[in-house]
């Protein structure tokens, strides 16, 4: 049985960046569902009962990749977000060398971010170096990701409405950067 992560911390404790609504629906309604749809597709099939997440994700196509993908995401996109966000200097000089500035590295990830047509996610990579790249749907970019932002309307619109880019450079508050480090001490 596919379940999902519980939340690191409680419903409310990214406000006011997130709201507990948003977190409530987010969580309970949208990341749990996909779970729910995953094991119900999985109890029809039995090749695929005894199959983790991602292997679901790497041998499947259809419905059952896309919860599989969407449960996989959404438990990497609640450890990057944490109500104690705080940079360290070696993070910070690490995307300063790559990015030219700290500044620099947040536009470019908010400009894709708000250039991804329709639903997605904006992520932080490192496929031969760093790189911002935006994928559709349930999507996951090659390379190892670091960093995810869910671009889907249901994380944000409660919140933000349609203004996708306040969202996005608000959220900057509220990113794990020790869950980057770990990230990146992994593929070293």
């Amino acid at each position: 049985m596919i379940t999902v992560i519980d939340l690191p911390y409680p419903k409310d404790a990214l406000e006011p960046i997130i709201s507990a609504e948003t977190m409530f629906y987010h969580y309970e309604k949208h990341h749990k569902g996909y779970a729910n749809k995953l094991n119900e597709l999985i109890k029809k099939n039995p090749r695929l009962q005894n199959k983790s997440l991602v292997e679901l994700i790497l041998s499947e196509k259809g419905p059952v990749y896309n919860n599989a993908a969407q449960v996989w995401i959404h438990n990497f996109f609640w450890l990057s977000l944490t109500p104690n966000s705080v940079m360290s200097q070696e993070l910070k000089q690490l995307l300063e060398e790559h990015f030219g500035s700290l500044e620099e590295f947040m536009k470019q990830f908010v400009e894709a971010g708000v250039n991804q047509f329709g639903s997605g996610w904006c992520w932080l990579v490192y496929d031969n170096g760093f790189k911002i790249v935006a994928t559709k749907d349930a999507d996951i970019p090659f390379g190892y990701p670091l960093l995810v932002i869910d671009l889907w309307e249901h994380a944000y619109y409660l919140d933000y409405k349609n203004e996708r880019k306040k969202f996005l450079e608000n959220v900057f508050d509220i990113i794990n950067w020790d869950f980057v480090e770990e990230n990146i001490r992994q593929i070293k």
